[in-house]
């Protein structure tokens, strides 16, 4: 390993992508400099905004929290909180729950946990077990579409006005990636670093979407920061794990790829402007969250599995 390319200290992480070296220090400053221009180019936060993290314990959520954390302290009138949303996985979202209690305890940030059980009246392993005689769609599938309703629910009853997500730059493409196989040209256009202001969400921001995954993972590390390092049981029921592993190989044997396919896609969304992302908004008639439809996409899930 070369010395630093910034301090000429001695490194511990190169860039293969870029060409740099860099020391310990230099390689979390980049990261934190990155996510602060991130932030600032796509005008995120207001100074006064109440931001409340999504956190679920994972290494990008983890590392997220330290990030806002520093940046707050420079902002006196906005105020940080945690949530955690318990999906109900047995086993494994209890070690979640502890570490996010733990990093929110060192950093003096509120956490507030919301379930499943709670908010639906069922857990994802109920969810689970009842998609498999009627489920049309993979368990990741599922919890995807409850988890972003509980998201906005708990981010509402904390009265924040922005709703921090810990996406990095390979969930981007993930995304983009998936959407365009499926012809899903609205969800194409509608990755994007900072969503639309609507009536009935509570904005979501992603201050790590221009950052690498393992970049991120390697942040957590060298922060010595405890995160859960167990994948979900679901996660590979899902299409996005396919995907995710294409892209991971694409990026090992040319290093950068990652950048120039978000860049690709990025050229195609400013092609599809004209594309309608939600449609006409309305109350759902079921809970009353905001929806495209007679019924929001959470309830039709839980009625299809018999489970509303």
């Amino acid at each position: 390993m070369r010395n630093c390319s910034v301090c000429n200290h001695e490194a511990i992480y190169r860039r293969h992508y870029s060409g740099e070296s860099l020391c310990r220090r230099c390689f979390i400053e980049s990261i934190e400099k990155r996510a602060r221009r991130t932030i600032s180019r796509f005008k995120m936060f207001r100074p006064d905004d109440h931001i409340a993290l999504a956190l679920s314990g994972g290494k990008d959520s983890v590392s997220l929290l330290q990030v806002l954390s520093t940046i707050e302290e420079d902002f006196p009138g906005s105020t940080l909180s945690a949530i955690l949303i318990d999906e109900g996985i047995e086993g494994y979202r209890g070690e979640a729950i502890a570490i996010a209690e733990e990093n929110c305890e060192r950093l003096n940030v509120p956490l507030h946990v919301y379930s499943f059980k709670t908010i639906y009246g069922r857990s994802l392993d109920e969810v689970a077990e009842a998609s498999k005689d009627r489920g049309s769609l993979s368990v990741c599938s599922y919890c995807g579409v409850l988890r972003r309703k509980a998201l906005n629910v708990a981010a509402k009853a904390v009265k924040a006005s922005k709703l921090a997500l810990a996406h990095n730059l390979d969930d981007e493409v993930q995304s983009m990636v998936l959407s365009l196989l499926r012809g899903d040209l609205a969800n194409l256009v509608g990755v994007k670093p900072v969503l639309e202001k609507v009536e009935g969400f509570v904005q979501r921001v992603k201050p790590f979407c221009e950052i690498l995954e393992r970049e991120i993972a390697f942040f957590a590390y060298v922060k010595d920061v405890r995160f859960q390092s167990i994948p979900c049981p679901y996660l590979e029921s899902s299409m996005r794990s396919d995907v995710r592993r294409f892209v991971n190989v694409l990026e090992g044997k040319h290093a950068g790829i990652t950048y120039g396919i978000a860049g690709s896609l990025r050229k195609i969304q400013g092609r599809l402007k004209g594309v309608d992302v939600r449609g006409e908004l309305r109350q759902c008639q079921t809970c009353g969250e905001p929806s495209s439809g007679k019924v929001c996409r959470a309830c039709q899930v839980l009625e299809e599995l018999g489970l509303d």
